[in-house]
């Protein structure tokens, strides 16, 4: 089977850097690989925390970076101005649509109730079959083991599948993140005949 076409990253990340250097570290390399790889970013639009990291270090190293943010967060002034473009929609259910459309890959990186929210759903569409893009956790310095040991729980305790549970991707470091994106393959939809 060829590579995956990853041509665009849609990324789900905090609107806080998180209480230790290492993140911030982690996902600079990671924007960087992303960007030298040619890669597009769509994000939540924001200057601040990790989504602000993330955008500048993609920008800095040559990257396009595109940013979809609801009104109520630009009046709030947290809209980040220097973006290769960024679109202003009217609510949370359109960004997330516009930035699930874009994506041919989601990537969720350290962050909060946010990054939770949207990751889940992505997957949820995934699961269901409404996509066959691949959804990755980028473990940066163990962040996403509590969620995986809920989620080796909920397999235990028969609320979710092996299958389902394995396809998710699960790197540590940019570039083994990357390749595993374009080697992924789809599972079979949960309700599939």
């Amino acid at each position: 089977m060829p590579p995956r076409q990853v041509r665009t990253i849609t990324a789900y990340t905090g609107s806080a850097v998180g209480s230790d250097a290492v993140y911030s570290e982690a996902v600079r390399r990671l924007a960087v690989a992303i960007a030298q790889r040619g890669i597009d970013i769509v994000y939540g639009g924001g200057k601040v925390g990790l989504m602000g990291v993330l955008a500048d270090s993609a920008l800095h190293a040559g990257g396009t970076v595109r940013g979809v943010i609801p009104q109520s967060l630009v009046e709030g002034e947290i809209g980040h101005p220097g973006l290769s473009s960024l679109d202003v929609v009217d609510d949370m259910h359109q960004r997330k649509n516009a930035m699930a459309e874009d994506g041919d890959a989601f990537v969720a990186l350290p962050g909060g109730a946010g990054t939770l929210e949207e990751l889940f759903e992505t997957w949820t569409w995934q699961q269901l079959g409404l996509h066959s893009k691949p959804v990755a956790l980028y473990n940066v310095n163990g962040f996403w083991n509590p969620l995986l040991d809920l989620l080796d729980h909920m397999v235990e305790e028969g609320f979710l599948s092996e299958k389902l549970r394995h396809s998710l991707v699960i790197e540590s470091e940019p570039e083994p993140l990357l390749e595993a994106l374009t080697r992924w393959q789809p599972p079979e939809p949960k309700w599939a005949k």
